[in-house]
């Protein structure tokens, strides 16, 4: 897997990056936490320019965030409330908490996309109830923007002064996501065992 992503960054170049970091937000089978590390080390060794890495990174990211996002527009907060009529169990909500749920994000939606685009496992993620809750375009792509330069250049940075030791980024930063996956898999099912069929409130 290093080798092959590798040799096509190194063949492709930006618009390589822009792509990897597109397929990882939409199908993440390459972690962000190993490709913009390696285009930083590119960068290093003078093959790429460091802000056109960021660049790129941040396009493709955004492109998918963007993806997203509009899976949760099409899904919308009426249907979503249907589901959780029928389903409720299985997505933890009952239809009048959604409501409740759509007020927090909008009264938070910035902050929140912003700080979501930072942290591990919940990159992607955030993007939906976004889309979901009609979060203006623009006010979305603005803080998802802001987020999303600062968690590539951090890892173009590392992988820059790392240099051919950049896939130590990854190993750092796996045990975090998986840490987080595991919180949310946990609480995923806290609420489905504690689920009840009324809301209490």
């Amino acid at each position: 897997m290093f080798d092959w992503i590798t040799g096509f960054v190194e063949q492709s170049g930006y618009l390589g990056i822009a792509f990897l970091m597109l397929a990882e937000n939409v199908f993440p089978p390459v972690p962000s936490e190993l490709i913009m590390p390696l285009a930083g080390y590119t960068a290093a060794s003078g093959k790429l320019n460091m802000a056109g890495v960021v660049a790129a990174g941040t396009a493709g990211s955004l492109a998918g965030a963007l993806f997203w996002y509009y899976v949760g527009l099409k899904i919308g907060m009426d249907r979503l409330r249907r589901w959780a009529g029928r389903h409720g169990r299985w997505l933890t909500l009952h239809p009048d908490e959604l409501d409740r749920a759509k007020a927090m994000f909008e009264r938070h939606s910035g902050t929140a996309v912003f700080v979501g685009r930072l942290v591990p496992a919940l990159r992607t993620l955030i993007s939906v109830p976004a889309g979901v809750a009609c979060m203006g375009l623009a006010r979305f792509l603005l803080f998802s923007t802001l987020g999303t330069a600062i968690w590539t250049a951090l890892l173009a940075g590392a992988g820059y002064l790392l240099e051919d030791q950049y896939q130590k980024v990854a190993e750092w930063m796996n045990p975090a996501t998986n840490t987080i996956l595991a919180l949310m898999l946990a609480y995923y099912v806290y609420r489905v065992v504690t689920f009840r069929g009324r809301s209490a409130g």
